[in-house]
């Protein structure tokens, strides 16, 4: 605002003793002080309003006003409720140095000037926001980003100081403020999603109010509508006559460390402008995800029609550039599957489960843009496939466990997604073993989507299980699928297989002797015409790369069903 606007409201009781020509400068503040030195308090712009304390004499008018011209304020402005008239040698000092000067009336308090001063410049800086973003708007929508969300979000902590974030809707931290702006812990991101998931539940219209601890904060939902299809049927919302189930899980959010319950209109529509700015960002990301789900759905297709290997390998080598860009090594492989059910209403949860793996899938350590870039996700009637790419281990096979574990991702999603799903929805998950080949991604596959079945059996809103679960004993059950028993039989033997190959080691002959003779090491090594050490040497070769114990029953049995079964 202007000094010259000041004059013009009767209320603040201001009267201008000096600088008539300096009456168009822009007060971008105000300060009440009585310090003689407050320049420490200043940067620029203020107004600034004082009771003369700090005057004990005459003396005392030329350094103060010295002060605040070389801090740059825009003027001053002198109570008279302690001296009456402001004194002359003050006047003196501030014509000299070019610095308007105000007379405040005895009977208006600085506070009513303050709140003015503030109402009037917060309403202005909300006014060049909105331009910014708009004009912000314009460029992403016509062309390439112009620096993402982030830069609207330092935008709102620079012009209305307030600190602002961009959640998934498992509390991923997707944007924040560059500049100055504090950081949200990973556990308050957590708590802000299921805060905001349960109240899109209740059908209420944004923003929803929260206090967390003692911290008040406003969530904005951030709709992407162009990924989801319409639906038509009841229990439609007011927003596009969709019901809420169709995107509660999928939605961002903008969170905002302030209670925006007496905000005026204004502000609340530049927050809602930002959430359809970062909506274009949002969309413009999952463009970019199209060749990825396009590989997935390919490769998914040659999985489940039975294709040869080599035609699925081929394939392969096509996707693992792009998923894996810049690391050269041909990959291991892991298969996600999750679905999305909702009780009543004819809701397709394909989708929803597809932007729901792509969310948890994020690989945090991922270089790019997008961390989501190493992830191919399809998906089919209620449920999505995830192809997750793995960099190689290892030539050696050692037993290790690597990739994605069911544990894991389940603590990561369960208590925000529950919150979303209320009553009435459920989602599942399974996670298959790695696989190094396009051999075994059929069996991957069919594994992870066992997996997901024992999950469902669960109780809860959000289960998980991952291939450690299926244990040997269950592959005895009938209704196990001959895949998930080709895979069982592929993890636990293809260590021994791949090293035998490589090595001529004849591993695989070692252990079925080794099994055959009850694990004695005195038949077994006059069977197989070996001295008892190289027989201990090869089995401990046969114990490290399983990460197995051949004194152990169970991984005795584990091993006869797999020879059994191979």
């Amino acid at each position: 605002m202007r000094l010259r606007a000041l004059l013009d409201t009767d209320a603040l009781g201001l009267r201008l003793l000096g600088g008539e020509d300096e009456l168009d400068r822009t007060v971008r503040g105000v300060m009440t002080t009585d310090l003689r030195d407050p320049s420490r308090y200043l940067s620029g712009g203020e107004l600034v309003l004082t009771g003369l304390a700090w005057r004990r004499d005459a003396e005392d008018s030329e350094p103060f006003v010295r002060i605040l011209v070389a801090a740059g304020v825009a003027a001053l402005a002198a109570g008279e409720a302690e001296l009456g008239d402001v004194p002359d040698d003050l006047v003196v000092a501030c014509a000299k140095h070019r610095l308007p000067l105000f007379a405040v009336h005895e009977s208006v308090a600085f506070a009513t000037i303050t709140e003015h001063v503030v109402r009037q410049v917060s309403g202005e800086r909300a006014g060049d926001l909105a331009a910014v973003v708009d004009r912000h708007r314009r460029m992403m929508t016509s062309g390439p980003a112009g620096g993402g969300p982030d830069v609207v979000l330092d935008l709102l902590g620079s012009d209305l100081d307030l600190s602002a974030w961009v959640l998934s809707p498992t509390g991923r931290l997707i944007a924040g403020p560059k500049v100055g702006g504090p950081e949200l812990p990973a556990d308050l991101c957590a708590r802000l999603a299921a805060e905001h998931l349960a109240a899109a539940r209740t059908g209420r219209r944004g923003p929803h109010r929260v206090t967390l601890g003692a911290a008040p904060y406003a969530l904005f939902p951030i709709r992407s509508w162009g990924h989801l299809p319409a639906v038509a049927g009841e229990g439609r919302s007011a927003q596009g006559a969709r019901d809420v189930r169709e995107t509660v899980l999928s939605d961002w959010l903008l969170a905002v460390a302030a209670d925006a319950g007496d905000w005026p209109e204004e502000r609340l529509d530049l927050l809602q402008g930002v959430t359809q700015l970062i909506a274009v960002e949002r969309d413009r990301r999952d463009a970019a995800r199209t060749v990825r789900r396009r590989l997935a759905q390919e490769v998914l297709e040659l999985v489940q029609t039975g294709a040869a290997p080599a035609e699925i390998a081929a394939r392969l080598r096509v996707a693992a550039p792009v998923l894996l860009p810049g690391l050269g090594a041909a990959p291991h492989w892991q298969v996600v599957v999750a679905r999305v059910e909702w009780d009543g209403g004819d809701i397709e949860g394909g989708p929803v489960a597809q932007s729901l793996l792509e969310e948890i899938l994020v690989d945090p350590l991922a270089t790019g843009p997008e961390p989501s870039d190493r992830i191919a996700v399809a998906h089919t009637g209620d449920e999505a496939i995830a192809l997750v790419p793995l960099p190689a281990v290892s030539t050696e096979h050692d037993g290790s466990e690597t990739g994605i574990h069911a544990d894991a991702l389940l603590e990561s999603v369960r208590d925000p997604l529950a919150a979303g799903l209320d009553e009435d929805g459920r989602v599942t998950l399974g996670v298959s073993a790695a696989v190094h080949s396009a051999e075994g991604l059929r069996g991957a596959l069919e594994e992870a989507r066992h997996a997901r079945r024992v999950a469902a059996a669960r109780p809860g809103r959000v289960c998980a299980a991952g291939h450690q679960e299926l244990a040997s004993h269950v592959l005895l059950l009938p209704f196990v699928p001959d895949d998930v028993r080709r895979a069982f039989t592929a993890r636990l033997l293809d260590p021994l297989r791949d090293y035998d190959r490589r090595h001529r080691a004849e591993l695989i002959p070692t252990l079925e002797a080794f099994l055959d003779c009850d694990g004695s090491w005195t038949r077994c090594a006059t069977r197989l015409h070996l001295h008892v050490n190289t027989l201990r040497y090869r089995v401990g070769r046969i114990e490290q790369l399983t990460s197995r114990d051949l004194s152990r029953l169970e991984d005795k049995l584990d091993f006869f069903l797999a020879l059994r079964m191979s």
